[in-house]
């Protein structure tokens, strides 16, 4: 018997209603002061792959444990597929699920880990040897499945239990920080496979992490969520590119900070003007504060012309730090009472070119610098992802 892996399988169930998941107006208080979650709203088309990103205790784990119908929220309502999460009990719902903790069986052989739900929702019998085996090839453990859980490397039982997730073909996939325990090397290598399996199958899938590369890798959309709330809802692309707040700015990249205050064309500081662009609407003398990713600042000799930057400063190199492909600078800059800004530099040949302690010039264009205003709250941000 061959098993169909096509991506109609997995998206069909939640085409027909416009959104495979809807969260509208959630809330979860634990009694606690603040809540956990804090009026969160957002729709998730089918065949999607969403990661909620955030700091710990930004809310992000409770909200994927309010979708995946483990807490009823205290407002607000949840659909999948056109459904609400709790119209059927959880081993019904058609919803895989891969935790931090992987809870394989390890009495269990890999093939038999895999079949477990597909026997708890009555599959036919005689369908299971065949369906495990195309699930174990999807995740490249073909050959694997009579080997136990204790005699696989810690990615391949992380790929047992995308398998297992995956192998009743459900409508919506869920994530919880899967990939937290690996090495660096490992998860990002997993973070791909998670990325072509998706592709391959066209699973909606919703994914929870703090961590920033696998966001910005694996999604088709991120949330940035912090103090219960989603801070920004975009493409990664815009999300990187266009930071909605200060605290997006400086949780996703490394960015650097300057307080001061509007002026026409960017920001005043000390006495001197740095050319940055609005974000909003931002009335001119009001307190503003610029952000400017380390990548987007240009370092030179002090004396030395700085290409295509509108706005350009004095500085001492404060530390370098290898960090194998690049540089980081950490420049103090000569304004005002001095501001630090973090430069990468990914020169192999120029290594060694600005020690500490050297004066620099250092600058940028001024569409870089994002210019927001001090006292506005990191609460919601407007809008659908661009």
């Amino acid at each position: 018997m061959e098993v169909s892996l096509s991506q109609s399988t997995t998206t069909s169930p939640s085409a027909g209603v416009g959104f495979a998941v809807r969260v509208k107006n959630v809330s979860m208080d634990f009694g606690t002061g603040a809540p956990a979650v804090d009026g969160v709203s957002f729709d998730l088309e089918p065949g999607k792959f969403l990661t909620i990103l955030g700091p710990s205790g930004s809310g992000k784990t409770t909200l994927l444990r309010m979708i995946a119908g483990f807490q009823k929220p205290t407002r607000g309502e949840i659909t999948i597929g056109g459904k609400p999460v709790d119209a059927a009990p959880p081993h019904r719902r058609s919803i895989g699920m891969v935790f931090q903790r992987l809870a394989l069986f390890p009495h269990m052989t890999a093939a038999e880990n895999v079949a477990f739900p597909l026997k708890m929702r009555r599959f036919d019998p005689a369908s299971v040897p065949a369906r495990v085996k195309a699930f174990l090839d999807l995740v490249r453990l073909g050959g694997y499945g009579e080997r136990r859980i204790n005699e696989l490397s810690g990615g391949q039982q992380q790929r047992v239990a995308i398998a297992r997730a995956l192998v009743f073909e459900p409508e919506l996939l869920l994530l919880d920080e899967p990939l937290a325990a690996l090495d660096r090397k490992l998860r990002e290598e997993m973070q791909l496979e998670f990325r072509r399996i998706q592709h391959e199958l066209g699973v909606t899938t919703i994914n929870v992490t703090h961590d920033q590369r696998e966001a910005l890798v694996v999604s088709d959309d991120i949330i940035v969520m912090d103090g219960g709330r989603i801070q920004q809802h975009a493409k990664p692309v815009t999300m990187y590119r266009e930071p909605g707040n200060p605290f997006v700015a400086g949780f996703l990249g490394v960015s650097s900070f300057v307080e001061g205050h509007a002026v026409p064309g960017g920001l005043s500081i000390g006495g001197r003007t740095l050319g940055g662009l609005p974000v909003g609407e931002i009335t001119e003398g009001e307190p503003v504060r610029g952000a400017i990713r380390a990548e987007q600042i240009r370092i030179g000799p002090i004396d030395a012309p700085l290409a295509d930057c509108d706005t350009r400063i004095a500085g001492v190199v404060r530390d370098v730090i290898f960090e194998g492909d690049r540089l980081l600078y950490v420049v103090r800059g000569e304004i005002g009472e001095s501001v630090e800004f973090q430069i990468y530099h990914h020169d192999p040949a120029a290594f060694s070119l600005f020690e500490a302690g050297r004066p620099v010039a250092i600058g940028w264009r001024r569409n870089d610098l994002k210019i927001f205003r001090s006292a506005s709250p990191t609460g919601r941000i407007s809008g659908k992802p661009k």
